[in-house]
């Protein structure tokens, strides 16, 4: 195996999401050598926890890969992957663990500038989203010692087939609805959060990866997230819909081999 081949590349899912959608990816990726990792944050996948229960803080939600990313020995360096709200997560590690990291990699996915808080950039799709009416079930949810309650979200299957799964199977359509998990958004946490540094977050290479015909996160939305960072490449997989890893897993896998080709000293 070359020593690209044996670097690790680490795959984080969206909202409601877990490990278990990037199985085609993951798949792909094994049989040709590579080491691959998809992470469960917090109270989603496989992970047995709740959400606001047992995790309420963007903190305690992203923690799993947090761990992971410390794990890490000295002197090695990662490929991290980010999809959709994912990137929150991904911009976290980066500010921490800058350098063990080869180059991140944006694929739809929210990436934060380092001038405003982390939400900010986010909270503009936000209107744009409840403006065309999407179907999202929520859900208030007291917790003890809390005065306000918290309002976890689940994407219903309206929204599933027509903004994230439009061009995926049937199958893995069917495998969403039984799969996807209530969430929180964090609002207030990553609203108050200070910017990601430049020093820090802002010195590892990153990559965006743009899907074609996403119907949640647009073309228009993703291309602002780029405008507003420092982008190394860009690159886009036409006919992908928001769930690229299982609409076209084959061409999202070609872009990963070549970034890491490019990218990985």
């Amino acid at each position: 195996m070359s020593e690209q081949n044996s670097l690790k590349i680490i795959l984080v899912h969206g909202g409601g999401h877990g490990a278990w959608c990037w199985y085609k990816v993951v798949a792909i990726l094994r049989s040709q050598g590579y080491s691959v990792t998809a992470v469960d944050l917090a109270a989603c996948g496989s992970d047995p926890r709740r959400m606001p229960e047992d995790v309420s803080t963007f903190d305690e939600y992203a923690q799993p890969l947090m761990d992971l990313m410390a794990s890490v020995a000295e002197g090695e360096k990662v490929v991290l992957v980010g999809h959709s709200f994912g990137g929150f997560s991904l911009a976290k590690a980066m500010d921490a663990f800058p350098e063990k990291i080869a180059v991140a990699v944006f694929v739809s996915a929210i990436m934060p500038d380092t001038i405003h808080s982390p939400f900010y950039l986010f909270e503009q799709h936000l209107g744009q989203l409840v403006g065309k009416h999407i179907e999202i079930e929520a859900k208030s949810i007291a917790i003890p010692g809390r005065s306000e309650p918290f309002i976890t979200m689940t994407l219903q299957p309206k929204l599933l087939a027509n903004n994230l799964y439009q061009n995926c199977s049937f199958e893995d359509f069917t495998l969403a609805t039984r799969m996807v998990r209530p969430t929180l958004i964090f609002q207030e946490d990553l609203s108050n959060k200070a910017p990601f540094s430049e020093e820090r977050y802002g010195s590892v290479d990153k990559v965006f990866i743009i899907c074609g015909e996403d119907a949640l996160l647009t073309v228009e939305f993703q291309r602002l997230f780029i405008q507003n960072s420092a982008v190394k490449e860009v690159m886009e997989i036409e006919g992908a819909d928001h769930m690229a890893m299982l609409s076209k897993p084959k061409e999202l896998c070609q872009c990963l081999t070549t970034i890491v080709s490019n990218y990985v000293k």
